[in-house]
């Protein structure tokens, strides 16, 4: 089946968005798995139409149910790749994949950062957040992702054919269940990734080590800012480019709400959605015209 619209995120950005390409007749798909930071928000009374404030759960779960009540299809999956197709874009979760003729990323902003001693001074230098797009530099090397869930498993399948070896590194978690000839599974919490000039080890907290040429980071879900770089848009300091359309610099695609950086709040999420939502709308149209 062929969407309209595709919506990765279900904030006040995403749902936005939905309302508006809904009520113009677009099909329009919800995909959103983790929970939105609006959630933890114990009170908001910063926005308009709240006399007595909300919750952020509140206004989470309405936002959501006023999306499916006008039509929007809203599922709870989690999304591990964004790809181009010749009539627009395939989004695979880890249950099926989807095609769309637009997209827009309103996944919030990925505060989490991995803090083992060494990762940010070796990034771009053997530490890596994409497979797609450095996988190439490491031909029939030895290479580690970092994590233990479905996204550290589909970056991992992106290097099969492309690494000499793989090492799956938990960092202390569960480890996955993944079966390759050329993959390993290291369940030993981490100390610190070594190297001068580019990544050279792995050295665990128990004082064992072992050698590698690169590690790509895969904790946790994708985020935004994942996701676009996987297909080559523009981003800056782990946000997403945009111009005043919420346009990326792919045509078809767009961003909003935390993604883009800037002022995080609500009115401003909801108006980058709306946007997103209108540009998407006219893109659509233009295309069925051609």
């Amino acid at each position: 089946m062929m969407y309209d619209v595709i919506i990765i995120g279900a904030g006040p950005a995403g749902i936005s968005a939905s309302l508006y390409t809904q009520r113009a007749n677009q099909k329009t798909l919800i995909l959103y798995h983790e929970t939105s930071n609006l959630e933890k928000a114990v009170k908001i009374d910063n926005y308009y139409g709240f006399s007595q404030g909300i919750s952020g759960e509140e206004l989470y779960d309405t936002g959501i149910k006023q999306a499916e009540n006008l039509g929007v299809e809203v599922k709870k999956e989690e999304v591990i790749k964004v790809g181009m197709t010749e009539n627009g874009f395939q989004i695979s979760t880890t249950k099926q994949d989807y095609q769309s003729k637009t997209v827009i990323i309103a996944l919030g902003n990925k505060k989490k950062q991995v803090e083992i001693k060494g990762i940010k001074e070796l990034e771009g230098k053997g530490v890596s957040y994409c497979a797609i797009c450095d996988g190439f530099f490491y031909r029939g090397k030895k290479v580690a992702v970092l994590g233990n869930g479905n996204y550290a498993l589909a970056e991992t399948n992106e290097l099969l054919a492309i690494a000499d070896q793989i090492t799956i590194l938990t960092n202390g978690e569960k480890a996955p269940e993944f079966r390759a000839n050329n993959v390993e599974i290291n369940t030993k919490p981490i100390q610190e990734i070594k190297g001068e000039n580019r990544v050279r080890e792995v050295r665990f907290q128990d004082d064992t080590s072992l050698e590698m040429d690169g590690i790509f980071v895969a904790q946790g879900v994708a985020g935004g800012t994942e996701l676009a770089k996987k297909l080559g848009i523009l981003t800056k300091q782990n946000t997403i480019v945009v111009n005043e359309k919420m346009e990326t610099n792919i045509p078809g695609i767009y961003a909003c709400g935390d993604c883009t950086g800037g002022l995080l709040q609500v009115c401003k999420a909801v108006y980058e959605g709306a946007t997103a939502g209108l540009q998407a709308i006219q893109y659509v149209r233009s295309k069925s015209k051609n």
